[in-house]
């Protein structure tokens, strides 16, 4: 054979050996391909239908919440939706403001949106043929201002402010009372009473002496006649000494202010001394009533309120005032709070004592939303009103009330001017949707259902921590609850009794159901046999 030849048949032979071994390598790439990930299998759930994905996407959109600063209440630009609160949805009971790590399980919580879609959203459609049946009516929240009507009787008072008295300024007699009876009118400047005064004559002599033999003696005239000042004599009465130039040892008292005698002690021929008190005056121009209101009206009336009273005993008048002052006492048996209420009496026809019934107005400046009463659902624990939208939509609205009068309800946070609110036929809605289950929203609380109080689970797992009242598992992916692989805490059911026969590091079958108030609870844990060691890879070194 020459060389050619050998060199022909060697190319050839090298080149099915690389033929070969290409087609070996090809082979054993499709076959350990095929053995590691298999047939696609029918039965399993594909990434869109798996049961964990959206609890996925939740986990990493509250991430990325916290990155952005987004919290509850807030609009998330990537769904363009409102942020309602954040929970896990292991136990959807309890609800968070701000996205953080679970503090039941190792997990992020998960947001809850509203809009189009929002799980407390709670929008419930009624036909129009259902409404007309219900006999649905709405009405429109309009924007006003409030005018309080608050009815109270009472009785009229002296207007202490408007009050004098008649007092003695030195020691002396009384010859003479021109008033003599209680409650008598009197007039001011209008003479009260005589005095005869004994101290006064000497005093009067000295200083009518000292005027005529002392006349250049500016100073012992000026001495002397304040010696008169001191012993009681009023300015007036030193000038009529003056003038007549002679003892003037009598003393007419006048009344101060006009009025009616409120009290009278003097009496003809009793002795008085300085300082006593005569007589009390009181002003009849304006009079006070003492206006009983029920302590719970009484946030409705303040200082300067309007106020229009009537008596039967005056048929026809009525009388305006304004309200003086809220009295800060309240009475133990009736539980009434005093208002104090000032009338103009001009004619004198208001007298104490006489009962009248008073009708409290007072105009508030600021507006207000108001809705009918009749629209407010008071549940207990807060107030709900049914809005009207549009495509025969009603949602429920928690609203903050304040006033109520004639009908009309005070909202101060929760409505808008121009909506419409569902005034009659609210509980019959009912009828068409679960409105307990949007009440139960309402409340915080979850409507209960066969899923969340009594449906269980059934899973295998590993015990990293045991005590009397929770077991720490380590689990792989639970599907019918929507639960990934991860280490979580689970309660133990009451009475919290230690499983005997385990300890950490076991190997258990366990069932639980999830509570929405603590969370997963296991109802029962088996022993499992410890997992046999893994078997040699075939061709493996010895």
């Amino acid at each position: 054979m020459n060389t050619r030849q050998i060199l022909w048949t060697v190319g050839a032979v090298s080149a099915l050996a690389l033929g070969g071994y290409a087609l070996y390598q090809l082979g054993m790439q499709r076959g350990m391909g095929h053995s590691a990930t298999g047939p696609a299998d029918p039965a399993s759930p594909s990434p869109a239908e798996d049961p964990t994905s959206s609890i996925a996407a939740g986990e990493a959109a509250t991430r990325r919440h916290i990155k952005a600063g987004i919290k509850a209440g807030d609009v998330d630009p990537a769904t363009g939706k409102p942020v309602l609160y954040y929970h896990d949805p292991m136990v959807p009971g309890k609800r968070f403001d701000a996205p953080a790590k679970s503090p039941f399980m190792d997990m992020m919580l998960v947001p809850v949106y509203g809009g189009a879609g929002g799980e407390d959203q709670g929008t419930v459609t009624v036909s129009p043929r259902i409404q007309q049946n219900l006999g649905v009516r709405t009405a429109e929240v309009v924007e006003g201002t409030l005018q309080p009507m608050v009815s109270a009787v009472g009785s009229i008072a002296w207007n202490e402010r408007d009050q004098s008295v008649v007092q003695a300024r030195a020691t002396g007699y009384i010859e003479k009372l021109h008033v003599r009876a209680t409650l008598d009118r009197v007039r001011a400047g209008q003479p009260f009473a005589d005095i005869y005064v004994p101290e006064w004559v000497a005093a009067q002599e000295e200083y009518l002496a000292v005027k005529r033999f002392a006349k250049d003696d500016a100073g012992l005239a000026a001495a002397a006649r304040q010696r008169l000042l001191l012993a009681g004599m009023s300015e007036a009465q030193v000038v009529r000494v003056d003038a007549a130039s002679t003892v003037q040892p009598r003393i007419t008292l006048v009344a101060p202010s006009s009025g009616v005698v409120a009290e009278l002690v003097a009496r003809e021929g009793m002795t008085v001394s300085p300082g006593m008190m005569l007589a009390r005056i009181n002003g009849l121009a304006a009079v006070w009533a003492n206006a009983e209101l029920p302590e719970s009206q009484a946030a409705l009336v303040r200082p300067g309120s309007q106020v229009e009273a009537r008596s039967p005993g005056v048929p026809g008048a009525v009388f305006r005032g304004t309200v003086q002052a809220l009295l800060p006492e309240v009475n133990a048996t009736t539980r009434t709070l005093k208002a104090r209420v000032q009338f103009a009496n001009p004619e004198d026809r208001l007298v104490p004592g006489l009962f009248v019934t008073m009708q409290f107005m007072d105009m508030r400046a600021q507006k207000a939303m108001l809705v009918p009463t009749e629209a407010v659902i008071q549940t207990g624990r807060r107030a709900v009103v049914m809005v009207a939208e549009e495509g025969g939509r009603f949602a429920p609205v928690d609203v903050e009330t304040g006033l109520e009068i004639s009908g009309q309800t005070e909202i101060k946070r929760g409505l808008k001017a121009g909506q419409r609110v569902v005034v009659s036929s609210q509980f019959l809605i009912d009828s068409e949707a679960s409105l307990k289950g949007v009440e139960a929203r309402l409340n915080n609380q979850p409507a209960p259902t066969a899923a969340n109080t009594a449906q269980r689970h059934s899973a295998q797992g590993l015990i990293e921590s045991l005590d009397r009242e929770s077991v720490t598992l380590s689990h792989g992916p639970i599907p019918s609850v929507g639960m990934g692989a991860m280490t979580m805490e689970f309660k133990l059911p009451p009475p919290n009794r230690l499983p005997r026969g385990l300890a950490v590091g076991d190997r258990v079958d366990f069932e639980f159901y999830v509570d929405p108030t603590d969370g997963p609870t296991v109802l029962t844990l088996t022993l499992l046999p410890p997992a046999a060691p893994a078997a040699a890879a075939p061709g493996a070194s010895r």
